[in-house]
């Protein structure tokens, strides 16, 4: 971390430097940073600058500030804040369409560009998935079908698609605990994201489609769900 002092904003200065180290992945997602003695000692600035840096940055969403604990890194891009955010105000129906653009390229991709350490990574997030749904647990099932698709993007082995998805997570677990997703699995004896794996796995994207359709019919309640 270099001196900043020179800089025409002493501020602006802090708040570039503070964003650099999340970018390089000097705190990593999850970090507690250095407190803002340390940091002003760091960057020879005032603890008020260092302050208002942070202000700026947990506003941004990159970072979040909890009393008597300190301040952790809770985004590294903020591109995915503003995309979070968005989707926190979009409705359900639109969250929904746009994953179904997504899901189908991601599924026509994963089939065609796979690799074997993908499908390592899909059966394990489909094993935690099963295991959630066994002792009804919904948070770990949200969290686990959530991973499913998202490392089917991951397979697609198209980063912008990755980010697309990784950016839309949230709204996605929040409408997977909502629709009773869970529950509607057991009920049905539901197997179709086994299948949409060995689709994957066999590097079938004409059935990798259909079932990643048929799953996204089955959770909006569209004919033939």
């Amino acid at each position: 971390m270099k001196n900043v002092e020179r800089a025409p904003s002493l501020v602006d200065g802090v708040i570039a430097e503070l964003r650099q180290e999340i970018a390089r992945g000097t705190w990593q997602l999850g970090d507690k940073i250095p407190s803002e003695t340390r940091l002003a000692e760091m960057l020879q600035v005032s603890r008020l600058s260092v302050r208002e840096a942070v202000r700026v940055l947990v506003h941004a969403g990159l970072l979040t500030t909890r009393q008597g604990h300190g301040t952790f890194v809770t985004a590294t891009d903020e591109a995915q804040v503003a995309l979070r955010r968005r989707l926190d105000d979009a409705g359900t129906s639109d969250v929904m369409d746009v994953r179904r653009g997504l899901d189908l390229v991601a599924s026509r991709l994963a089939a065609t560009r796979r690799t074997d350490e993908d499908l390592r990574a899909l059966r394990e997030a489909l094993d935690r998935r099963a295991a959630a749904s066994a002792r009804a647990d919904v948070e770990a099932f949200a969290d686990a079908d959530v991973d499913f698709h998202l490392r089917i993007a991951e397979a697609a082995h198209n980063a912008v698609l990755r980010d697309l998805y990784q950016g839309m997570s949230d709204a996605l677990r929040d409408s997977i605990k909502g629709d009773q997703c869970m529950e509607h699995t057991i009920a049905r004896n539901d197997t179709s994201h086994e299948e949409l794996y060995a689709a994957i796995e066999s590097k079938d994207p004409t059935t990798a489609t259909a079932i990643a359709l048929s799953i996204l019919d089955a959770t909006t309640g569209a004919p033939g769900a």
